[in-house]
């Protein structure tokens, strides 16, 4: 877990170096025999010493951006900030069908909210930002599937296009969950086999949302959720953005809005720094994979 208290805050290169230091003793001890939960033979040996670049910049929308100069300089991840701010005001747009893969759902939801009026589509915006900066502090190019969180939509389907179209190198849907007060805890949503659709990201999405998985439970101090889903992981068919993608990709649930104790976690600054620290090396262990 990284230190995050609010008196020196590290600069964007000592979280890019302690970041990549993280991962890369990961993938060390997975490619070393027995290193990884169930003896993984696919982990990626670490990168030969990470550089201290900053990379990045702000083009995350812009797909012709260039490359980053850190040590993930040539990936491209996508991340996609559930839901948006202005979809409450729209109920013809988003409750319009679009293609979903299997079938056909409404183009956008409202998304949760906490007790305290903490609305999921702002902390989705929050985290995600958190996320693009640090993975853009390893060289990263991040796009993001919207550009602020005032708008409308984008559509289920036009979120999965993004990834595609930039041929991302992994996709991540921020959520928060919308679960019974009682319930608590995480988890991660992976795409099921539909043919003709899903074949070829199965199994990548599962090793990306492993990595993230171990990652937010150790960094993000929330279990996994225990009113749904086995062990924080949910394989799913019926979610049009995962249906619909050609590139490996995941939703995370990252708490549940009515639990009073993930409430409290999800609205608190400090926490979504570290859960962005978690969620950032969890990325880039899987990046590395490759």
């Amino acid at each position: 877990m990284l230190d995050s208290t609010p008196s020196g805050r590290p600069s964007r290169a000592v979280r890019a170096l302690t970041l990549l230091a993280l991962a890369a003793l990961w993938t060390t001890a997975c490619s070393a025999p027995g290193g990884a939960p169930n003896g993984d033979p696919t982990a990626a040996p670490p990168l030969p010493g990470p550089e201290d670049g900053e990379g990045g910049g702000d083009g995350g929308e812009d797909s012709s951006a260039p490359r980053g100069d850190g040590p993930l300089g040539d990936r491209v991840v996508v991340i996609d900030p559930g839901h948006n701010g202005g979809n409450a005001d729209a109920p013809s747009e988003i409750n319009a069908q679009v293609p979903a893969g299997n079938g056909e759902k409404a183009c956008d939801t409202v998304g949760a909210e906490s007790v305290n009026g903490y609305a999921e589509h702002e902390f989705n915006w929050d985290l995600s930002l958190l996320v693009k900066e640090r993975l853009e502090a390893d060289g990263v190019t991040v796009i993001l599937t919207r550009e602020d969180n005032e708008g409308v939509g984008p559509c289920v389907d036009e979120r999965a296009e993004i990834g595609n179209e930039n041929e991302a190198d992994a996709a991540l849907s921020i959520h928060a969950d919308g679960g019974p007060e009682s319930g608590r805890g995480f988890h991660l949503i992976t795409p099921g086999e539909i043919p003709g659709l899903t074949e070829d990201i199965v199994e990548p999405s599962a090793l990306l949302a492993e990595d993230i998985r171990r990652e937010y439970l150790e960094g993000g101090d929330v279990p996994y959720a225990d009113y749904l889903a086995d062990e924080g992981l949910d394989e799913r068919t019926d979610l049009g953005g995962l249906n619909l993608s050609t590139v490996p990709k995941v939703f995370l649930e990252a708490g549940n809005m009515r639990n009073p104790e993930d409430a409290a976690l999800l609205e608190d600054p400090e926490w979504r720094e570290r859960a962005a620290d978690a969620i950032a090396r969890g990325m880039a262990a899987y990046l590395m994979r490759g």
